[in-house]
């Protein structure tokens, strides 16, 4: 199966590197492919909207007839999320005790990696639901320590909801001892937490799949973005996500003149050699620094065409 024919794309890097026009222009050639795409950006600073010149409001708007887009903001993400949780528990909990839950709840919204829960909770929604609405979908993803907190926690997910069944199994094995002669009684928070197990499972499925999710990272030939992402691809492989393709962009290209450009040029090819070493298990895409900034939809088909020469 080759790149252009996978169901789910995540595009991650270094802040600055090119990201959000590298989701684009690829949404962009597998809608010119045939394929009807969704591109999601989770990008908090969003720019899709302005690449295409539409203003959006978190929901999916077409852009093109085969392109549809969404930008999701995870701060409103995380408050319907935790909308959600309080739904979840009414009629759970005694009457009581429901202010002490909710003011839990509403603390627990604060704490580190909330926010990347939530926007976890609607991308899984949106793989296992708008699949079937879509050949493919691209997510362009926030800087790289954000992408790897989001892709990773599948699994961290999982072993934390292990946990919690866990327990939840134990107390009511011993309140059926204690309180019901040892009858089976119903559990709605345990079949809650089984329920959303069942679906980090289901997504994570996905992940791990190398025939239908590809990794992207997008790179400059410059120290810093070669070690981030040299980094992150690590990071990955050891939650058993591989990333087999790096977009190297803004390229000095040979008909750049000048003795800065040529200065430029010479320091690029060190870095391209570094590249080519630390990355030699990834399909390389080379993307030229244009003579203009990315801001129009007819940059976007230029900067596609050199993605399909590359992956074809």
């Amino acid at each position: 199966m080759t790149f252009l024919h996978k169901k789910i794309y995540f595009v991650g890097g270094k802040g600055g590197v090119g990201k959000s026009t590298s989701s684009a222009a690829l949404a962009y050639l597998l809608s010119k492919e045939g394929k009807k795409v969704l591109l999601i950006s989770t990008d908090p600073a969003h720019n899709t909207g302005d690449l295409f010149h539409v203003n959006l409001s978190g929901e999916i708007t077409p852009v093109l007839p085969s392109l549809d887009i969404l930008e999701i903001n995870s701060e409103q993400e995380s408050k319907k999320y935790i909308e959600s949780v309080k739904e979840n528990i009414r009629g759970l909990v005694k009457a009581t005790m429901i202010q002490e839950v909710h003011r839990q709840i509403e603390l627990a919204a604060t704490s580190p990696g909330a926010e990347e829960a939530a926007l976890f909770d609607r991308i899984t929604s949106i793989i296992l639901e708008e699949s079937r609405n879509y050949d493919s979908i691209v997510f362009d993803t926030a800087p790289t320590g954000h992408t790897l907190r989001l892709l990773t926690l599948p699994e961290l997910m999982g072993v934390w909801m292990d946990g919690l069944l866990q327990r939840r199994q134990k107390v009511n094995e011993n309140y059926n001892q204690w309180m019901n002669d040892g009858d089976p009684i119903e559990d709605p928070i345990y079949e809650k937490l089984q329920e959303r197990k069942t679906k980090f499972m289901r997504v994570r499925e996905i992940l791990l799949n190398q025939e239908t999710t590809e990794y992207i990272f997008v790179l400059n030939a410059e120290r810093l973005p070669i070690l981030e992402t040299h980094k992150a691809i690590q990071t990955l492989r050891q939650h058993q996500l591989n990333v087999n393709t790096v977009i190297v962009n803004k390229l000095i290209p040979e008909e750049a003149d000048g003795s800065f450009m040529a200065k430029r040029r010479e320091n690029e090819q060190s870095y391209k050699r570094e590249i080519e070493e630390t990355f030699s298990e990834q399909k390389k895409v080379l993307i030229p620094l244009l003579e203009h900034d990315i801001s129009t939809l007819d940059h976007v088909r230029v900067f596609s065409n050199f993605i399909e020469k590359a992956v074809k």
